[in-house]
């Protein structure tokens, strides 16, 4: 039998360490805030009242209030320390999450979706920040890749749980959050502060003023923004096929929504397999840059196939092109960007990347629904599905390797913090 090293690389002891864990643990949460809703979004539409072209505003409503909060929890974990932020973000996560089964109405359950947006803001970006406080180098690189390799675990077994739960009642799905009230139980125990007390102190000693300044003199760094605005591009390939997938799935193809689950999974599947090679990436290639181009590619032409197919099994196989590309950029996009900070900035610039994909997140399936509405009356429903899909596709990928390109011919940063 293989052994973990022989397939993640010479780091891969990472996931023996109990700090290591409970991040893992506790990243089981955030993806389930647009994974599970994937393959019921379309069977969520008559119960809450809702319609084909609003629904997606489910999507929208959780990844708005990111866009704001993310950055605020990015500077409060600064000041204050990561463990105080994660666990805010695990019991409000919840208790909002399952909320959602007892209401009826499309605008109490949009505003429960916004409420769980805010305590998404204070999970992701401070865990990944929390691995770049405790590793370093490829170890950091294979950590991030295996937390993100937990993020598609998540994603391949509830979304399939919700694929079948919901055809018992549409409430049933939701309930799933409530996994988070005990590992916020267990995170609360054994979870302690990774941030170096000496940077923890400085970071209390400046005026918030001073901290956001030396933030703003970061970002300001072409390396820095255009890794902030790369992060964001290739959540546009991503959250459109979320959004589209159960629409693709059933009213393009003519399949069920247990099916549109099972494609949510391969996706996810696919990027959480692919996620463990990020350090061994790394280590292979003197630059990041060409296999970021590369996998960017995958990832854009694999969602083309995905709306393009007149199959099912031709959309699978789109789908893992496009999850091995999302899997690789990702993981390597956030162990580039925690290492462009010092540790006292390092929550707010994670924060802001974050924040970038949040926007991304939240824009796409309106600007998707608005040019679907718009195409639909010269080219049909699912024509204009398929066409808005493959642009959204080519536009992830074009910004994204514009970005890596201005990226590799800028100065590296220096900035005291």
């Amino acid at each position: 039998m293989a052994s973990l090293s022989s397939i993640a690389g010479t780091d891969a002891g990472v996931i023996r360490e109990r700090p290591f864990q409970l991040l893992f643990l506790t990243n089981m949460l955030p993806p389930l805030g647009t994974a599970l809703l994937s393959p019921v979004l379309g069977s969520l539409i008559e119960p809450l009242g809702a319609t084909p072209a609003n629904i997606g505003l489910m999507m929208s409503a959780f990844t708005a209030p990111a866009v704001v909060v993310i950055p605020i929890t990015g500077v409060l974990a600064d000041r204050y320390g990561r463990r105080p932020v994660i666990l805010f973000g695990l019991l409000w996560f919840g208790i909002t999450g399952t909320a959602i089964a007892l209401v009826s109405e499309f605008r109490m359950a949009l505003l429960l979706r916004f409420c769980q947006g805010i305590g998404f803001a204070a999970l992701t970006p401070i865990i990944i920040t929390s691995i770049g406080d405790l590793y370093s180098g490829t170890k950091e690189a294979t950590a991030q890749g295996f937390r993100f390799t937990g993020s598609g675990l998540t994603q391949t077994i509830f979304p399939l749980g919700a694929g079948v739960l919901v055809g018992f009642a549409w409430q049933y799905p939701f309930l799933l959050y409530a996994i988070a009230f005990p590992i916020t139980a267990v995170v609360y125990v054994w979870f302690e502060e990774p941030v170096d007390p000496d940077a923890d102190e400085a970071a209390n000693g400046r005026a918030v003023r001073q901290q956001l300044a030396d933030l703003w003199a970061l970002v300001s760094h072409r390396r820095a923004w255009t890794m902030i605005v790369a992060r964001g591009a290739a959540n546009l390939a991503w959250f459109g096929f979320l959004t589209y997938n159960s629409i693709v799935v059933v009213d393009v193809l003519g399949h069920s929504p247990a099916q549109a689950g099972v494609l949510a999974a391969i996706a996810s599947i696919s990027y959480a397999l692919a996620a463990t090679q990020a350090g061994r990436i790394t280590v292979l290639f003197d630059s990041r840059l060409y296999p970021l181009v590369a996998t960017n590619l995958s990832m854009g032409v694999g969602l083309s196939v995905v709306f393009l197919a007149d199959a099912l099994w031709i959309a699978a196989v789109g789908v893992v092109f496009m999850g091995i590309g999302f899997g690789i950029v990702l993981s390597i996009y956030r162990s580039v960007i925690t290492t462009l900070a010092p540790p006292t900035l390092r929550g707010g610039l994670v924060s802001l990347s974050e924040g970038s994909g949040r926007a991304a997140a939240t824009v796409t399936p309106i600007l998707m629904g608005a040019a679907i509405a718009l195409a639909n009356a010269q080219f049909g429903f699912a024509s204009a599905v398929r066409l808005v899909g493959v642009g959204t596709a080519a536009l992830g990928v074009g910004v994204g390797i514009a970005c890596l390109l201005l990226m590799s011919t800028s100065r590296p940063i220096q900035i005291e913090a």
